[in-house]
């Protein structure tokens, strides 16, 4: 129930006004959209929304806006902004749509309280985002309504592994017929929608916790998607959009595989991701699956692969009107030519990534480039330097890329700062290197990746012959106490 629903007068929200301070409610709002923009969410908040929040006629926003305002202060949660929690908003509807679907009705007012896929959300009285274009309408479904939204709740309650086991699972309840011998239905835009938004999630916990969690549990939702697939949809349309969640969501389960150093099982994802865009025609997949197989081959060793993958994804993504695209394309075609040691090739590809990055974002961009800003675009040209044994140029860049880091990042923080952390030490600064893979350290608690280990581990061994350096012994004892599962 909403607040216009229960009969109770609205409570102002009182946390949420100090949070917006002495800015104007439009000053406040421009500030929300920004954040939007920041994070890949599209938002049309304005100076009427936040003043329907701070009088408590929204008691808990919608999931685009969720995601903005986490963004906005992180390390907060909605009920620090001053929001119900969204089990107190929903909890009486979700249990009326759960006796409705067993016994096979689903009466209108049910469907309308399952806002993330209707058109009306229920946690905003005024509706959702009109601009936000992925949160309905939809198709109706018996079904549909609750577990898309199961799907979403399930990462907004907790962190790390225990929430991607809760969160993968409903998208492979799909496939519970086909187990079972039964012909699956056709499906509809919901179960697309919840495709759309296992991607989205995955690489959002990624984004804050690393891969090593995930991976395990990703299989199931993938195979999910390909049942949908064989399963054929209702409309040319959501086929259209089956067919780009699934290869989305195999270049993310092949990127989880990457960042956990199972090289063999990302190569074998990235290239079903690509046979999907090829055989539908997709460029936008096609250069996605290019750039992430790039990006594998040079962490493989394979530097003369990583060039051809990342010229090949820039003929796909030609067409595509990103410049941002085709900026990051030049960095991964950089890297190839860095393991080459080719450093004229490698330095013209950075000059054109340079050069596309600064013409700015456009609404052509990918959606999955939301992590590419410049902390990601000076990591990558620290990565190139190291490469080429440049450990001064490479510093300065895994520097600047630490600091530019949003906070909500904190993977690549730990990653730019464990590149710092190996640069400084091959450039004998034993002491700044310690100092850096002593943050990288108090981040695994939060973070959980190989790659970032591995880099850890080749640090550790440089700084063995400067033990009596500043910090160093410190760095080596609590790096040589880590878990044995936990080590490179």
């Amino acid at each position: 129930m909403t607040s216009s629903q229960s009969g109770r007068p609205p409570r102002p929200n009182l946390a949420f006004r100090r949070l917006r301070g002495r800015r104007s409610p439009a000053e406040f709002a421009a500030l929300v959209r920004r954040a939007a923009r920041e994070i890949g969410e599209r938002v049309s908040c304005d100076a009427r929304y936040v003043g329907r929040v701070e009088a408590g006629e929204i008691r808990c926003p919608n999931y685009a806006y969720e995601r903005v305002l986490l963004h906005m202060f992180p390390g907060r949660t909605l009920t620090d902004l001053g929001f119900a929690p969204r089990s107190a908003v929903r909890g009486r509807a979700a249990r009326t749509a759960v006796e409705a679907r067993a016994s096979g009705a689903v009466p209108d007012e049910t469907r309308r309280a399952f806002g993330p896929y209707d058109t009306q959300d229920p946690h905003d009285p005024a509706g959702p985002d009109p601009s936000d274009v992925r949160y309905g309408p939809y198709e109706n479904g018996p079904w549909n309504h609750e577990e898309s939204d199961v799907l979403r709740r399930a990462f907004m309650t907790g962190t790390g592994a225990t929430v991607a086991a809760a969160t993968l699972a409903p998208l492979g309840i799909t496939t519970g017929a086909a187990a079972a011998g039964r012909p699956l239905r056709r499906v509809g835009a919901p179960e697309a929608a919840a495709l759309e938004e296992a991607v989205r999630r995955i690489r959002l916990l990624d984004d804050r916790h690393g891969a090593d969690g995930l991976y395990r549990r990703a299989a199931a939702p993938l195979r999910a998607a390909y049942a949908l697939l064989d399963a054929g949809a209702t409309r040319q349309a959501t086929a259209d959009r089956l067919h780009a969640g699934a290869g989305e969501l195999a270049i993310s389960v092949g990127w989880l595989a990457h960042d956990s150093s199972r090289f063999d099982d990302a190569r074998s994802h990235y290239a079903e991701a690509l046979a999907t865009a090829r055989m539908t025609g997709d460029p936008g997949l096609e250069a996605h699956a290019f750039c992430n197989t790039a990006f594998l081959a040079r962490d493989a060793g394979r530097p003369r692969e990583a060039v051809r993958a990342a010229q090949a994804a820039q003929r796909a993504g030609r067409a595509l009107g990103s410049d941002r695209l085709m900026s990051l394309l030049a960095l991964r075609e950089a890297g190839g030519w860095a393991g080459l040691a080719d450093r004229t090739g490698c330095e013209q590809a950075l000059a054109r990534a340079q050069a596309l990055f600064a013409r700015g974002r456009s609404d052509a961009d990918p959606e999955w480039m939301s992590f590419y800003g410049e902390a990601e675009l000076e990591g990558l040209e620290a990565q190139c330097w190291s490469t080429l044994g440049d450990w001064r140029r490479a510093s300065r860049h895994a520097r600047h890329a630490a600091r530019l880091q949003d906070p909500h990042f904190t993977r690549n923080i730990a990653l730019y700062t464990a590149e710092l952390a190996g640069d400084l030490a091959h450039e004998g600064r034993p002491d700044e290197a310690a100092e850096a893979g002593l943050r990288v350290l108090g981040l695994l608690d939060q973070v959980q990746s190989s790659r970032i280990r591995t880099m850890l581990a080749a640090t550790a061994r440089a700084l063995l012959p400067h033990r009596r350096a500043p910090g160093v012994p410190d760095f080596l004892n609590r790096h040589a106490s880590l878990p044995r599962s936990g080590r490179a």
